[in-house]
């Protein structure tokens, strides 16, 4: 089973552009996410893909594997999807452009799904955190997840779902953390496949593989990543590197 992983980064971020570039100790975002990519020896290959000659620029300064995307993507997975069609790969792991602090276990986690599912039954695998405050909760910038008792996913939402209409009853809510793993051919077909109506309406890519009929493993963990996100999370990203 030949396993890599993608790195998706666009240059333009609307909440804060030219993130990846940004410096942390002496190394740029999208470069400290890459080596820590390779560093976790879980992937045959790490490759960064990129609308941007600024970042396309950056991977080939320090000697990485890069592949400049040909088209717009509205999503990830349409960017990888493009970079992977003509690659020998059997899983492809998305990793995130703007989290340089990799979780290696819940990767494995992912990885292990796969490794596992010897009736090639799963076709994405990805992770779901718990939540507990009610602002955390309601926030629609967190998707929500449920799944069914064999952990498959049975909805992403921005909404509060479940709806906790018995309040005797304990619920517990998850947070959908957009790190995948696919087949490839999960992957393809998406990339096929035109925007459906409930993901146009949520702007939640995952729900694609849901109405077109794609199995998606939900893996738990308790890992919270540090994302670059804003201004603020750079600097917590620094003291988290003691710079």
């Amino acid at each position: 089973m030949r396993i890599i992983a993608m790195i998706p980064a666009r240059y333009s971020a609307t909440r804060f552009p030219g993130k990846l570039m940004k410096m942390l100790k002496g190394k740029s975002v999208i470069v400290r996410t890459y080596e820590a990519a390779l560093h976790t020896n879980l992937f045959d290959d790490v490759y960064v893909v990129t609308d941007s000659d600024i970042i396309y620029n950056e991977i080939t300064s320090v000697n990485g594997k890069v592949i400049m995307s040909k088209k717009e993507h509205d999503c990830g997975s349409d960017r990888i999807a493009e970079a992977v069609e003509d690659l020998n790969v059997d899983i492809v792991v998305n990793v995130q452009g703007d989290e340089p602090f990799i979780d290696t276990v819940s990767l494995e986690k992912l990885i292990a799904v796969f490794k596992n599912d010897t009736l090639k039954e799963i076709d994405l695998a990805s992770l779901k955190v718990a939540m507990s405050s009610k602002e955390e909760i309601e926030n629609p910038n967190n998707v929500k997840v449920i799944t069914d008792n064999k952990d498959f996913a049975i909805y992403f939402s921005r909404s509060v779902i479940p709806y906790h209409r018995d309040t005797t009853l304990n619920v517990t809510y998850y947070k959908h953390k957009g790190v995948y793993a696919f087949r490839k051919e999960a992957l393809i077909d998406f990339y096929n496949t035109p925007m459906t109506p409930l993901e146009a309406a949520e702007k939640i890519e995952a729900i694609r593989y849901l109405e077109v009929g794609k199995k998606i493993k939900m893996i738990e963990t308790d890992v919270e990543s540090i994302g670059i996100d804003t201004p603020e999370d750079l600097e917590k990203a620094k003291k988290f590197l003691n710079e």
